[in-house]
């Protein structure tokens, strides 16, 4: 029905194609004008990069945050161990307003303690996207100084 030659497109060329693990030399078949191989896979390695860093900079911002949770959790049992053991001896008008001064100090500092934990994971939020952003922003000039060429 088809004969070989009359179709340019080789279906054997382009699974050949895939075959190769080497992206840089399946882009050196392709000759597009203007079209720099090298080029692009710089910049792609360049964007894989600013997403490994990315990563490592929320990873460690998370390690951190679990750590002030662990602490604060520690805090907060050891307190709450004291409480328990000062209710043991009775309750008197001058325990429980010990109590209440006890409570409200308690939350006061659950208070701080969220505010804490939310700024560390602001944080490690905010240095992982400063890494993307800078990297788009690399990017953006890249694709600008090689729009001319083109």
């Amino acid at each position: 029905m088809f004969e070989k030659g009359m179709f340019p497109f080789d279906a054997e060329k382009m699974a050949e194609m895939f075959k190769v693990p080497d992206m840089t030399k399946m882009f050196e078949t392709m000759k597009l004008p203007g079209f720099d191989p090298q080029a692009m896979m710089e910049t792609q390695k360049k964007n894989v990069e600013a997403l490994v860093a990315a990563n490592q900079a929320a990873a460690a911002g998370y390690q951190d945050f679990f750590k002030k949770q662990m602490a604060i959790f520690e805090e907060t049992m050891h307190t709450a161990q004291a409480q328990i053991a000062a209710m043991g001896e009775g309750m008197s008008p001058d325990s429980a307003a010990k109590q209440a001064d006890l409570y409200k100090v308690a939350f006061e500092k659950a208070l701080a303690n969220m505010t804490e934990l939310a700024e560390a994971a602001k944080k490690a939020n905010e240095e992982a996207f400063a890494i993307v952003s800078a990297r788009v922003k690399e990017s953006i000039a890249e694709l600008q100084a090689l729009a001319p060429k083109m």
